[in-house]
Order: structure tokens, then sequence, then C-alpha cells
């Protein structure tokens, strides 16, 4: 007769642990890291202001439960709504990755970083106004600052080496548990309550990929991060409240996160926690699309003038890429909404051959009804390229390549369109940052009367300013 297993509990798995002493403990010193913050939150909240024009997007916005009231609740910028901070997490959240036109990372997995920061904004503001009530002092927005720096990097620490959507998972996970972290230490968790709290939130119930691959994309795409952020908000007020953790929750046999969800593999780290993450982001500054897709819609402008007036005469179009591409975006057939069509690399050539751009707008049904779309896609053929796929996952470059040549009828070519580094990559950081300013005052002006914008736009572009303020008083600014 065999022995009965141990019923002893280990030590808190690694993994866990590490996440914990980095968020509890590490002091943010580069100043690289603090500036690029900054631009990730305000780039994140023009973001969601831009998302406000969609009623697909504002119809999920507001309390559960219409006319609730919530005394000293988070302020969603941009609306009207004052709501608890799990709700106030997930509609800055959704507002946030509307367009996909918030920031991202890579490697084995493709994230999202500043996915996070509805959730620790919102959350810093519900504390604040709380605090303010009984008078003590607010958080400061160097203080959220702090935390997305944090989450950003155990989200890209987590997802440079493991593929979780290659199990099927979506790389939203990530999200939940680097805000669970971060979230807990902004609310004053111990570092054994953190270590509760992302347990917690290892063993939750995780999205399937479904939804952002063919053939079910949809809008289910643009609001999973926001839902998956809100419940690291959750999982932590959870921890705070004394809720016990789970210490083998990812290395328990049978019954863990890696023998359940993993194939049995343990996690591969690439470096320790820093900042390297949030130096290394890339922004989407010029084009609303899925991330792989930002190098493919420049080089695709460029060819523009060259064959805007020759659309009947293209013969064949080969798109070079590296493999998440291929994987995520190489789509033929018909493309059902718009969640679709900023998923789908013919798609968004496409419309930059023929129109010379490419915005959010031209994701929707009336542009895509256009013929010469579907005829476009209809001619090309993606390809693996092996030097990008080595490049794009190398840590010294980490290009994020596509090129495009457009052959003819009458054997004629155009010059290959390549692009290694998009607008956004840190290589382009003193070309990108002046038109990400750009892009954060249109969507300023989308939203808020002058008067107003000036006031926000004023405080967002002076970084000691910014980081001194209180977190209630910056939400102020932005209040409808």
């Amino acid at each position: 007769m065999s022995a009965a297993a141990s019923n002893v509990r280990p030590a808190p798995d690694k993994v866990t642990a590490d996440i914990a002493d980095y968020v509890d403990r590490y002091s943010v010193k580069s100043p690289l890291a603090w500036e690029t913050a900054r631009l990730t939150l305000i780039d994140s909240l023009g973001c969601g202001f831009e998302a406000l024009s969609y009623p697909a997007c504002t119809k999920l916005l507001g309390p559960v439960v219409p006319g609730t009231l919530v005394p000293n609740g988070a302020k969603v910028p941009g609306t009207p709504f004052v709501l608890d901070p799990v709700t106030a997490a997930f509609n800055l959240g959704a507002m946030i990755r509307w367009l996909d036109y918030n920031d991202a990372f890579y490697g084995e997995t493709v994230i999202h970083p500043s996915d996070n920061i509805g959730a620790l904004l919102m959350l810093a503001d519900y504390l604040s106004r709380t605090r303010v009530a009984q008078g003590k002092k607010p958080l400061t927005v160097r203080d959220v600052l702090e935390a997305a720096i944090k989450a950003y990097e155990i989200m890209g620490g987590l997802a440079i080496r493991n593929g979780f959507t290659a199990v099927g998972l979506d790389h939203t996970i990530l999200v939940k548990i680097a805000t669970t972290a971060a979230a807990a230490k902004l609310l004053g968790c111990t570092r054994e309550e953190i270590i509760n709290a992302v347990s917690n939130a290892w063993i939750d119930g995780h999205a399937l990929a479904t939804f952002r691959r063919r053939p079910n994309t949809g809008p289910r795409k643009s609001w999973a991060a926001g839902d998956a952020a809100s419940r690291g908000v959750w999982l932590a007020l959870l921890a705070l409240k004394g809720e016990m953790g789970y210490s083998s929750a990812l290395t328990a046999r049978t019954w863990g996160f890696y023998d359940v969800l993993f194939a049995g593999k343990s996690f591969k780290f690439q470096r320790p926690y820093g900042t390297y993450i949030m130096e290394n982001v890339l922004f989407k500054i010029a084009y609303p699309t899925a991330f792989h897709g930002q190098s493919a819609v420049e080089a695709a402008i460029k060819l523009h003038p060259l064959v805007k007036d020759r659309l009947s005469d293209i013969k064949r179009i080969d798109v070079r890429c590296h493999n998440s591409s291929m994987v995520i975006l190489d789509k033929v057939g018909p493309l059902h909404n718009p969640a679709d069509r900023d998923h789908c690399m013919q798609y968004m050539i496409a419309v930059g051959m023929i129109f010379g751009k490419l915005t959010a707008e031209d994701y929707e049904d009336q542009v895509a009804a256009d013929p010469r779309i579907d005829a476009l896609r209809a001619k090309m053929k993606l390809a693996e390229y092996a030097r990008y796929e080595k490049e794009y996952h190398d840590p010294a470059k980490r290009t994020n390549a596509n090129s495009i040549q457009v052959f003819f009828k009458n054997g004629s070519s155009t010059p290959l369109s390549e692009v290694l580094y998009p607008l956004g990559h840190r290589r382009r950081r003193d070309e990108g940052v002046p038109l990400l300013m750009e892009k954060f005052e249109t969507n300023l002006a989308r939203v808020f009367a002058p008067r107003q914008r000036a006031k926000i736009r004023d405080v967002c572009l002076d970084q000691a300013r910014l980081e001194a303020m209180a977190v209630n008083e910056f939400v102020d600014l932005m209040a409808m």
C-alpha cells in the first residue's frame, strides 16, 4: 500500500515570491523609466478618450447597476461615472484597449502592458479620495507611475520567454498577474499579502484566446484586458482583508498551474526584474493596428504613391514577416467586424496602399465595403522570413519587421518596402515622441473644451509637476 501524499505546505513558489519581492522592495532609479512611464500614462488616457467616440465601447461603461452611488468612488476620465475601484478598473481598462492603439511589448507572448494603467489609476484615485475624506494625504501620480513601471516589468518578464498564447491562454492572464501584484502594493499590503494575492491570481479562471483568433475574432478582445485588470484589483482587495494564499499554486503536482495549463513546464526568465520593459516599450503612434502590423502599415503607406493609380494592374503582393504575424494576423476569407479587421494583416496593408493612411474608422463597415480592399487581400501572400524571426527575439535588436513588394501584370515591380523598427520603437524615440504628443493633443480635443484641455496638457507635459500631483486632483482635471 503506497504512503499517503504529504499535506505539509511548501514555501511559496519562487516565481510568486520573486514578484512580491520586486513589487515590495525594488527602488526605481532609471530616469528613462520615469519619463517613459509618464508618456505611457498620457498615451493610454488619450487612447481611452478616442474610444469614447465608439458606441460599441461606451455601451459597456458605467456601474453594473445603473444609478449606483459610491462614496469617494473613482472618477472614470472623460465620463460622468463615479464607481467602485473594481468596476472603474474595467471601465478605463476597456477604454484604453478598445482601439488596439495602446503600447505593446513582445517575446514568446505579445503583451500590451498599459492594459494595467486603467486599474492602477482608478484604484489610486479611489484610495486618494478615501484618504482625503479621512484627513490623510492622498497618493501622488508618482505612486501610479511606479506601480505602472513594476506592472510592465512583471508582464514583460513573464512574456519574453514563455508562450502563454501557445497553450491557448489569452495574454491578458499577465495583466491579471501584474495588476494584482501592483494593486496589492498600492493598497499597502505586506509581502505575505502580496504573495497571497498573486497566488490567487495564478489559480484563477483564465481567458482563452478564442476571441482573438480566427474564425472567432470579436470585440471581447477590446474589453478582455479591462476584465483581467479589474479582477486583479478585486484579488488584491481580498488579500488586504486577510484572504489566504496558496503556496504551490504554480508547482503543485497535478493541480498546479504548470501541470494543468502549461504542459508541466516551468517558467523561464531572460533577466531579473528591473525597468527594462518600460524603457523598451513600443508605442503605437500613427496606426491603430495589432502590434505586429505596425511596420507593415508603414511599409504599405510608403508604397501608396507607387500603386494608388495602378491597383487593377497588380498581379501579386509578397509580404515577408516573422512567425507571430503569421500565427496571429494571416487571415483569408470574410472579415466579420472591426475587431476581425484590425487583426488581419492583409486588410491593414490593403487600406494603407489604397488610401495612404490607416485610422480606427477604417475598420468600420463603411470603409470595409470598398471592393478594392478584398481584391488586394486576395493578391497577397504572407511568408515567414527567418531573419525577421531571429531579430524579433534578439534582445539587442527586438525588431518588429515587415516588408512588402508589389508585382504588376506587365512584369515590373515596386522596390521592396521594408520597415525593421516601427515608429514607436525605442530606436526611433526621438522621432516618435513629438508625434506621440500630437496624438495625445488630438485625443484630448475629442472630449474636452479648450480651457480644460489646456489644463490637462500643461500638467502632463511637466514631469515634476505631474509626479507631485495628488491622484484625485489629476483625475479631477479629466472629469465631465
